[in-house]
């Protein structure tokens, strides 16, 4: 809306300051001075909700992190029965799957290289919005369907080494276990057990 000291911002305007927070992840008082407009334009532009209540996510983790109630990690070990080599498998599989998705996303936006500076909901429309760039850059840019994205586009993580000990709770040990129990049961795929 108008006002007397000053005009709108234009949706595309609102747009663009939105694509250089998604494309660089800078700061919101580097995009305000970019754009000449006040860091709490910026922050209506990039809302920063707070944080709603407990996290429903299970993250995937390997050995260097400790196994808590919503980061899982693999069973410790090489001579395992085999519902936990499935449960091990399928957890390296999602861990990849999320490795692969993250190195594209950073190789074609910035933003993913630095500490998101907002609040997790917030971040999670980060990823869907940047998901749906992607795609709709692939379809309508012949030279991003040619091109095949390889390892050597992404800069790797730095190594973590061990976080914390192997003491879990045992609420985190039943959340693995029901996780194995699925993997084994009503979650199983067929090459599963090829492993």
């Amino acid at each position: 809306m108008d006002t007397n000291y000053r005009r709108s911002l234009s949706a595309a305007d609102r747009l663009s300051i939105c694509l250089r927070y998604l494309a660089t992840g800078d700061s919101f008082r580097t995009i305000a001075n970019s754009f000449r407009v006040g860091v709490s334009t910026v922050s209506t532009i990039i809302p920063d909700d707070p944080m709603m209540g407990p996290l429903p996510h299970v993250f995937v983790a390997d050995e260097a992190f400790p196994l808590r109630k919503n980061l899982m990690r693999p069973f410790p070990g090489r001579n395992l029965p085999r519902e936990r080599r499935i449960f091990n498998y399928r957890l390296s599989r999602a861990r990849l799957v999320v490795e692969n998705a993250f190195g594209i996303l950073s190789s074609q936006w910035r933003m993913y290289r630095r500490v998101i500076e907002v609040q997790p909901e917030v971040a999670e429309k980060f990823v869907k919005a940047t998901c749906i760039l992607h795609n709709f850059l692939r379809r309508t840019t012949q030279a991003n369907t040619q091109r095949a994205f390889s390892v050597a586009d992404v800069e790797p993580l730095p190594g973590l080494g061990r976080i914390a000990a192997n003491n879990s709770a045992r609420e985190a040990i039943r959340v693995r276990e029901v996780f194995t129990s699925y993997f084994n049961a009503e979650g199983t795929v067929p090459w599963q057990d090829d492993v």
